[in-house]
């Protein structure tokens, strides 16, 4: 896929890690369309380089619907939060991912790469007891773990990413990407997660596939079943 004339929807795009991934696509030549729940954000969006915006909520199947219009890719980043997304029902993990993707799958859309995590399905392991228990608890992880099996199983050429805890660490540009579930554990500043994310979007080698990510700096423990990808798109510098 090319950079020229595609239009990039970018759901989740007023959270931590979505507003780096609009910063990110801006140094490409693609059109980005921001999809968030807050009407307020608009501005913002505009001027951190989002050329578009649209508001609506992707547990609304129409609203996720108008979000793929015209679009060629998509990239998610949304996600709950533990304790106050529960007490709502049903979480933006699961069923509004799902409807994002139905909508993309309908609308024909090339590219969907979607941002989950690490303790997700096979992936269990990789996280320390005391976070599964809690995003057991709340639902989180079998949420983000319905709407991986979903895309996995649409049409979509798809690229699952599963970072580590996120920090908001300057980029390192040394990541380390695990494949299999019980691959690689630790933390990654949400810079890394997004030049990853958008990168994905431009390398053919992710097609199809789940990673695992941390950074070199925020290893834990052993790797395991690392692998080697030929990077397309933008790359980021470390930070000095």
């Amino acid at each position: 896929m090319t950079q020229t004339g595609m239009r990039v929807l970018v759901a989740g795009a007023t959270g931590r890690t979505g507003r780096v991934v609009l910063a990110r696509l801006a140094e490409t030549a693609a059109t980005v369309r921001a999809f968030t729940r807050d009407a307020d954000a608009r501005d913002d969006l505009l001027a951190q380089g989002a050329d578009e915006v649209v508001v609506g909520d992707l547990l609304d199947a129409e609203d996720a619907q108008e979000a793929v219009v015209g679009v060629d890719a998509v990239i998610s980043v949304v996600g709950s939060t533990p304790g106050i997304d529960a007490i709502r029902g049903n979480l933006v993990d699961g069923d509004g991912i799902i409807n994002l993707i139905d909508a993309a799958t309908a609308a024909g859309v090339s590219r969907f790469v979607l941002c989950s995590s690490i303790g997700v399905g096979d992936s269990k392991d990789g996280i320390p007891l005391s976070m599964r228990a809690i995003l057991t608890a709340a639902g989180v992880l079998s949420a983000k773990k319905q709407s991986e099996s979903r895309l996995r199983d649409s049409s979509l050429i798809h690229t699952i990413i599963r970072p580590g805890a996120l920090t908001d660490a300057p980029a390192t540009g040394e990541i380390l990407v695990g494949e299999g579930g019980d691959s690689v554990s630790g933390s990654i500043p949400r810079a890394d997660v997004a030049d990853v994310l958008v990168r994905s979007l431009f390398t053919e080698a992710t097609e199809n596939r789940t990673f695992e990510i941390v950074s070199r700096l925020g290893l834990r423990n052993s790797p395991n079943r690392l692998v080697e990808l030929p990077w397309g798109g933008p790359s980021v510098e470390p930070a000095d």
